[in-house]
This record gives C-alpha cells, structure tokens and sequence, in this order.
C-alpha cells in the first residue's frame, strides 16, 4: 500500500489545487483582511509609515515560487489594509492627540518579518536599512529612510500584551469555586486569520462542519536564566526585620535564602523580576513509547527517566485539523507560567469559541490526559456539544476490578453489568449526546467476566435479563456522567477503538507540528522579558502561523505539475 505525503495528498485535491493557482487566483486578489463590521476607524489622521497594498506582480514570475519565503509570498496574496483599524483598538488608541505613531500595520508586518526569520530586534532594524530588503521597506509602508527604533518595536507588543485581558467580559471556568478567565483579545486577531484562509476557500467544508479539534502544550524557556528553581510570587515581596520573606527552597529542605541582604530588600536577589511570572517545572512527557529492547529487566538496573527541566511559560493552543487536506490551523491561544493549571485557560476559549467562530460546528476534542478533568469533559459536552476524544486520567481507584464492579464501569470507562460482564458498545446519539450500551447476554455466549466471583455461577441465573423478550438484555445510556456521577472516564467514542485512534492521534500530530515551526522561528527560548510581552509575541506567531500556512498550501498548488 503507498502512503502518500500531505504535499502529494493536497497535489490531488482538484478543489483546492485549481482555485489556488495563480491564473484563477488572481481575480480574487488581493484576500482583503475579514475586518468585524463593528470595528471603528482608527482615530489617529496621520502616521510616520503607511501601508498599502502594493499588488501580486511578482507572483507572475513562475521562478518566485521556488525561493520565496512563505512570509513575503503571504505579502502580495494578503491586503492587511483591514487589520489597521483591529490593531487601533488593541493598541487602545482613543484619540487623534499625542505623537505621530507609525501604522499599526507596519508595525505588525515588521514584528511578523522578525519572528518569521528568527531574529532579535536590532538585527531586524539593521535588515530593514539594507538595500536588498528596499522592496519589502516598501510593502511594509515605511518611507524617506524613518524607521522606527527598538524601543518603538518594544512598545508596539508591550501595549498590545497590555491591552490583551479583557478583564470585563472575563468567563467562569469553574462554576463551583467561582473561577474566571480574562479573554484574550489577541485571539480576535487569530480568528479572523482563520476566517482570512476560510473565504480564500483552503478549508474543505467537513473539516468547518464536523470539526476537530485539540488543544496542547508547548514550554517556553524565558528569556531569564534560572537563578533558584523553587521562586514562587513571595520572592516578589519586600521583606522587613518585623515581617520576613518566606523561602519557598527552604521549606522544601533546600539552602535557599535568608534575604537578609540590602540586595534581597525588594525581591530575593535569585528571583528574575523581569519574568516575574515564569516558573520552573521538569516535563517528562514524551512522544515516544517507552519500550525498548535494550532495557533491563531487572527494575534496580533501570535508569530512571529524567525529564526536560525548564524555567519560563506554557503557550496553550487549540488546532484545528482539516483530515481532508491534512494540514492545520491555530484556532485561539493563550499563556500561562509554566506551572500553572492547564484547564482554566482551556475551558475558557471553549465556553467563548462561539463567538470567535459562530458557524464552527465542533464534532470531537482531542486532547492528551492533562484535560481529562471534569471542568474540561463538562465543557466540552455542556457548551460545545462535541465528543469527548480525551486520554483517560487515572486514579487509584482503577486498580481494583472489585472496585470496577461496585462503580458499574472498569478502568478504560467502559461499563459492567451487576455480575462484572463488560457491555458492548452500540454507538453514539449525537442529537441525545450519549452512547448506548447493552449485554446482548454475552454471559451465555462464553465470555469471561472481568473477576470470577465463587459466589456467582456462570452464567448468573439471578439475572433478570436472561428471560426477559429482549435479545439485547440489559440497556444502559450514558451522556454526560455515569451513574455514581463520575465523569472521569466517559468517553463518548470507545476508549482505544480504531476510530477513538483516528480521532485522537491526527490533532495530536496536528498540534506537534505547530510547536515544531514555532522552535523553528526560535521561539523555543523567548529573547522578550515578562509573560505580557511574550504573550504577545506568542500569539502574534499564532497568526503568522496561519498566514504563512496559507502561502505554503497556494505555492504548492502553483508548483503542482498539471497534466495538458
């Protein structure tokens, strides 16, 4: 069986292959930015730069696609004209007074040229006065040799990181302790990226219609070295004689420090007040199995498995798979301390994916064990109607069959009768949102309970299914808890069923690959201080991502030898 790339898979596609080429392409151009209708104009008359579209002639050439980056390809498909009044009012801009600024939209393409090519902001502004980038120092807008300068670049995503929380519209996470997120209004410019490549048709109408979806983990180092892996926001605190810090190292049996010093006065002199936020963890994850033909089998011989120790913040994307085309998009994001609970933050841009997406219909969620809690299986069920694709978490609890007998379900969520059959599986209600489950008495079928019981005979002769009418026996429905009210281990597709792999394995590989072009733009280390400014420059990446995904599927459709 030949098992084609995603390049030669998208080569086939007619759909997208023959809209995306230049010659029927062009009638559309440029992809104007999907401005909100609610947006106001920017209220600032004048900039020091101004951006305009400057056409799509270059694409002309058939060479350009061989060597142009998917970054200045994106530039002459895309008029980001519409992005100036989004990033005014992300910028708060409220008046017309005060300095002359640049265009905001020279001001994003200039940050996304940085990103995209792995470089600091003072070799960026070197590149920019060098003669052979003049044509892209004229598609971002900037004229008569004014540019701006690292502090102005500095302000530009400090601001838009400020402005980011929306601490007024804030969602409830958890309804039982009153937990709220703020929203992220830099996920408004995420979305509207995603409608961009939507209305350029790239998306096939399954992956928006029965969508899946996945939401994962990447670590950012800060750009702060680890002085003291145990920091925790007390270090942050002055200390006096009367009323002295707590050390979070020394209670943990570590030397730590006694701050007794002018230099700990306002903060512990081995904390990083400028990323006051980031925290350090060890991951242990890995994408690997963990067998392996050369370990040993004897367990005081095994090494044990040190994780990857790392001292910064966790980014949180949620992708969207399209599997047609086999190719993925960043749907929302947001970014936490590296230690900080994952679910929060998820839960949040679920209960608001409706109104960063009103027609996306959610028909699975993906996800590794870390959002198999109960506030992330309740959202997924409660406000985004979808199945719940979600690695199992477990507990103690599970290793006890006689435990699995007393609950009415084993260790994988898969339901028992009373005398400890498993039920068979007989699909999924999506209207009723629940999956049905039934014995059909496979108990005088020859099969094996999950115990034997020396006090139950084989088959139960106490069972009052065995002379009901019914072929199926025993019924059971379970939507969004079992009947114990646990909903740790419902899942609405069968945990480790063929199609429980294809729904969980392509998100995940999905979100793999956005973590991978993001370490490829450096971003595996952030060079910007503090979690607001890295929150920006992560979710900026976000939309780069997108946008430059959106290059790279229109070059190869341009590539695509096609036959005469």
């Amino acid at each position: 069986m030949i098992t084609l790339t995603p390049v030669q898979t998208r080569a086939q596609d007619a759909d997208l292959v023959n809209p995306c080429r230049l010659a029927n392409l062009q009638v559309r151009l440029p992809l104007p930015w999907p401005t909100p209708p609610a947006a106001p104009p920017s209220p600032k008359k004048r900039y020091r730069s101004h951006y305009r579209y400057r056409g799509y002639e270059k694409l002309t050439d058939p060479t350009v696609w061989d060597y142009l980056p998917s970054f200045e390809i994106a530039l002459h498909l895309i008029d980001f004209s519409g992005l100036r009044p989004v990033l005014a009012q992300q910028l708060g801009w409220q008046t017309a007074r005060g300095q002359i600024p640049f265009d905001p939209v020279s001001m994003f393409l200039l940050c996304g040229w940085q990103l995209t090519n792995k470089w600091n902001r003072a070799q960026t502004l070197k590149n920019l006065r060098d003669p052979r980038y003049a044509d892209l120092t004229v598609i971002f807008g900037f004229e008569n040799g004014v540019y701006p300068t690292e502090g102005g670049m500095r302000y530009f995503l400090t601001t838009l990181a400020q402005n980011s929380p929306d601490d007024d519209n804030a969602v409830v996470v958890d309804e039982a302790t009153g937990e709220m997120m703020a929203r992220q209004r830099l996920n408004e410019l995420i979305a509207q990226s995603v409608l961009l490549i939507r209305e350029a048709g790239l998306l096939s109408p399954q992956a928006w219609e029965a969508a899946q979806i996945c939401p994962d983990g990447m670590l950012h180092e800060a750009a702060s070295r680890l002085r003291c892996a145990h920091v925790a926001a007390s270090c942050y605190q002055p200390t006096t004689t009367d009323k002295p810090r707590p050390c979070p190292a020394q209670d943990k049996g570590k030397q730590g420090c006694d701050c007794h010093t002018l230099a700990c006065a306002a903060a512990c002199r081995f904390a990083t007040p400028r990323d006051a936020a980031a925290r350090f963890v060890v991951y242990s994850g890995r994408n690997q199995p963990a067998a392996s033909p050369n370990k040993p089998t004897d367990p005081n011989k095994q090494k044990k498995r040190r994780g990857r120790a790392v001292y910064g913040y966790r980014s949180l994307p949620l992708l969207l798979v399209d599997p047609q085309r086999r190719f993925s998009l960043v749907l929302a994001d947001d970014f936490r301390p590296a230690n900080a609970p994952e679910a929060p933050p998820v839960v949040a841009y679920y209960k608001q994916l409706s109104d960063l997406y009103p027609s996306l219909n959610v028909d699975a969620v993906s996800g590794d064990a870390a959002f198999g809690v109960d506030s992330v299986l309740s959202a997924v069920y409660r406000d985004l109607h979808a199945r719940r694709v979600i690695d199992l978490r477990a507990h103690q609890t599970d290793k006890d069959p006689l435990n699995w007998i007393d609950r009415g379900y084993d260790d994988k969520g898969r339901p028992l009768c009373p005398f400890g059959y498993r039920l068979l599986s007989n699909g999924y209600d999506a209207v009723r949102q629940r999956r049905k489950y039934f014995c059909h008495r496979v108990c005088t079928q020859a099969a094996a309970p999950v115990i034997d019981l020396e006090t139950v005979p084989q088959p139960p002769i106490d069972c009052p299914y065995l002379s009901a009418g019914s072929q199926r026996g025993l019924i059971l429905n379970v939507g969004e808890r079992f009947a114990d009210g646990s909903m740790r281990l419902v899942r609405d597709v069968r945990f480790g069923s063929p199609a429980w792999k294809e729904l969980y394995h392509r998100p995940r590989n999905a979100s793999e690959g956005r973590n991978a072009v993001l370490e490829q733009w450096g971003m595996k280390r952030l060079s910007v201080y503090g979690q607001p400014r890295g929150r920006a420059a992560v979710m900026l990446a976000d939309v780069w991502v997108n946008l430059t995904t959106l290059a790279r599927l229109i070059r190869e459709a341009n590539l695509v030898e096609m036959p005469p």
